[in-house]
């Protein structure tokens, strides 16, 4: 890393700029990137999904958020960046401290939303300190083995799964375009474009996305611009007459079109990046600053997609307690280690119908590398599960007709009371959210608290969100709703799928996770004042009652756990044969004080 460092330093120089802002992400803004966009892995060899490097003449330093400060210290050489956290620490104020006054910072205008650059170039003028879009990325110029975009084609997202036809999406969002009195909107993230259009891909690991921007007009009509390698038969006569499509270097020259027909253009400041905006502004193109219409209602299921997680829920839940079955059998000999565990779920899922492929990368985890809160297994530091240990593993699927994520936390031999009386905690923070009912109007901030009641009484927390959205075949992490303290811009609606997943980390000894999904749906009773809203769990996997301290738990919680658990016997013991049907029988037996 140290040569890397020196020559990316060796570019800043030639171009006479202080300093370089390395984000994790793609000209899409997407959380997951393609291996050609993999710039801040190559240059700090931080892999995580959440981080941002600034590198100067003289200093670098890497950013990551709590659930990736562990990795980040065992990947990142220290010698050479110094660590910070992500959201808590800003960028901003590192770089009034460590740059001259006057310095100035480059940045690919590709891979930075106008509102970051916005808010940062007005904390950095207190210094003098300016920002300046390069015209090309000094990393891809040094990066001499960078692979190139994927040319796998683009594949249909069938109407029986999707449950409504790209035709009526369309005329929907553009009728959101002509409230807000635009003429098109410009759409640069990639899985609002696979909702929108019902096509999918294989273009980045684990999601099912296929690289592309996309321009919707008022008028329903929209071009697709996408290398046109990736186009096929089906493709073409599944978008029809109605939907363009053009090779995705014309999209620069596109906007610039927009702009010299004197457009009004609906963008989303969060979402596109900045060389969207200059190339529309340069172009004369009115600009209407409105959040991607395509986010809510692909975050706000219809019935089929609802039906359709349901379904993958049950069928990813037979490969999930094969694998706990396999667990309990295996994990306490000693001779497994977490990769072992990581293909061997992966070989229980394969021979699910409708898989194509995981989620994202399992998290597998035993004994202290549980407390990573995304742990990523390699050969070099994969460990043996052994008797004491706990063993978090968080894993998830796509089907065609659903997305899903689990996570279970599992005793390999006897836990101990500490082990147990944490994990209870968690687990009456799950349950807490699991049975919530709220008012309808209201975000994931007002509700994150009851998932974290319980270890604060006893002074404990835990660095991440407790509930992220999850599409349809589409981003295990999806907008725009959240559970966590920083969700109070999205209220929940009807619809929406989402995370129920509090957790404690123990560093250098234990993680403790419980994941479910919910789907946020009406809760109406005759008399009330007010429309709530409740969960309904489609998780279907045993809690390990072995890590549960039932004098901890009240009635009604130990209540909620008997119904959980007699419904996954009820759901997924039919479809279980031999030891695995016992071992689940067993794994839901009911749980008592006496």
């Amino acid at each position: 890393m140290d040569k890397r460092l020196k020559s990316l330093r060796q570019k800043l120089r030639e171009q006479k700029i202080s300093g370089f802002l390395v984000p994790h992400t793609d000209e899409h803004q997407s959380e997951y990137t393609p291996s050609y966009a993999e710039r801040l892995a190559w240059i700090t060899g931080f892999d995580g999904s959440a981080g941002f490097a600034v590198v100067t003449l003289d200093k670098a330093t890497i950013f990551v958020d709590g659930r990736y400060t562990l990795q980040a210290k065992t990947q990142v050489d220290a010698a050479l960046y110094s660590r910070h956290k992500l959201h808590e620490d800003p960028i901003e104020d590192w770089l009034i401290e460590n740059l001259e006054q006057g310095g100035v910072v480059g940045y690919d205008p590709w891979l930075h939303s106008k509102a970051w650059l916005k808010t940062a170039a007005k904390k950095l003028s207190e210094k003098n300190i300016s920002l300046k879009a390069l015209d090309s990325n000094p990393i891809d110029e040094i990066w001499s083995d960078r692979p190139g975009p994927s040319k796998d084609k683009a594949r249909v997202h069938k109407d029986r799964y999707s449950g409504e036809k790209s035709s009526h999406k369309r005329k929907r969002v553009a009728a959101e375009i002509k409230e807000k009195k635009a003429d098109a909107l410009v759409i640069t993230s990639l899985d609002s474009i696979a909702w929108l259009l019902n096509i999918r891909g294989t273009d980045v690991d684990c999601t099912p996305l296929v690289l592309s921007f996309a321009v919707l007009y008022a008028s329903g009509k929209a071009d697709l611009f996408m290398d046109p390698d990736k186009m096929n038969s089906e493709v073409e006569k599944h978008l029809g007459s109605s939907v363009s499509h053009c090779a995705k270097e014309d999209f620069e020259p596109a906007l610039k079109m927009l702009g010299e027909k004197g457009l009004t253009v609906m963008v989303d400041p969060k979402r596109a990046h900045a060389a969207v905006f200059e190339g529309l502004e340069n172009a004369g193109a009115q600009i209407v600053e409105a959040d991607d219409p395509c986010q809510l209602d692909k975050a706000c299921k219809n019935d089929v997609e609802l039906d359709g997680a349901r379904k993958a829920h049950i069928r990813d839940a037979v490969a999930v307690c094969r694998f706990l079955c396999w667990l309990d059998e295996h994990g306490p000999s000693g001779k497994i280690d977490e990769l072992d565990a990581v293909n061997e779920l992966y070989d229980f899922r394969k021979e699910v119908s409708l898989f194509h492929g995981n989620s994202f990368d399992t998290i597998s985890g035993a004994g202290p590398n549980g407390a990573i809160v995304h742990y990523r297994v390699t050969e070099k530091t994969s460990r043996k599960l052994e008797k004491g240990m706990i063993y978090l593993v968080d894993s998830g699927g796509q089907y065609l007709d659903g997305t899903t994520d689990i996570t279970r936390t599992v005793a390999i031999g006897a836990p101990t009371e500490e082990q147990r009386d944490n994990f209870t905690r968690v687990l009456k923070g799950h349950i807490a959210l699991a049975q919530v009912r709220f008012p309808v109007g209201r975000t994931g901030a007002h509700i994150d608290t009851l998932a974290r009641k319980s270890l604060w009484d006893v002074g404990l927390d835990y660095d991440h969100g407790t509930g992220h959205g999850v599409g349809s075949y589409l981003g295990v992490h999806e907008g725009p709703q959240s559970i966590s303290p920083l969700g109070y811009n999205v209220a929940l609606k009807p619809g929406m799928i989402i995370s129920n997943e509090p957790g404690y980390y123990k560093a250098g000894q234990y993680g403790i996770r419980i994941e479910n999904l919910v789907i946020v749906q009406n809760s109406e009773y005759e008399g009330e004042e007010r429309p709530m809203l409740t969960f309904e769990t489609i998780t279907l996997a045993p809690i390990d009652t072995r890590l549960v301290n039932a004098h901890m738990m009240s009635a009604s919680e130990i209540t909620w756990l008997n119904i959980y658990h007699a419904k996954v016997r009820e759901k997924i013991v039919p479809l279980l044969d031999g030891k695995e049907k016992e071992w689940l029988i067993r794994a839901t037996e009911s749980i008592t004080t006496l």
